[in-house]
């Protein structure tokens, strides 16, 4: 009796963690540092764009990453001002450390001085990005 209240209280608790990280997964939010934090062409590899800028950050075998650039290539055609920016994690570890991503895809949405006004973890939606960017601007 006791090994079957262990396994339905251990299937409770996973059920409860999986329901949470799928309410969170790619929700575009604001962390309470990520205002102070700033990115420059250098960290980019690239310019930044002139309204905003979607920085992603990859790795080679992840699948939410091809459908993540997608949304972003997507959304960044859309608005004039506004570049999408794809970086290789494994690449780019002093940045990924310092910027505390902790799995991929994860989204940044710049304005247009480079300081992180969203952040996602995991495929965000297409309305959700055009939202974040509509705060940047």
């Amino acid at each position: 009796m006791t090994g079957l209240v262990v396994c339905l209280v251990v299937l409770a608790v996973a059920s409860g963690f999986g329901l949470v990280r799928a309410g969170r997964d790619g929700r575009l939010r604001v962390r309470t540092k990520d205002g102070t934090v700033r990115l420059s062409e250098e960290d980019l590899g690239g310019p930044l764009g002139e309204r905003a800028t979607l920085v992603q950050f990859s790795t080679a075998f992840c699948q939410p990453c091809r459908a993540t650039r997608r949304v972003l290539v997507e959304v960044a055609g859309m608005l004039d001002g506004v570049v999408h920016v794809e970086l290789d994690a494994e690449a780019q570890l002093e940045l990924v450390r310092r910027l505390e991503v902790l799995r991929t895809p994860t989204v940044l949405v710049l304005d247009a001085a480079g300081r992180v006004v969203r952040r996602a973890a995991g495929l965000p939606r297409k309305a959700d990005v055009i939202a974040a960017l509509g705060q940047a601007v």
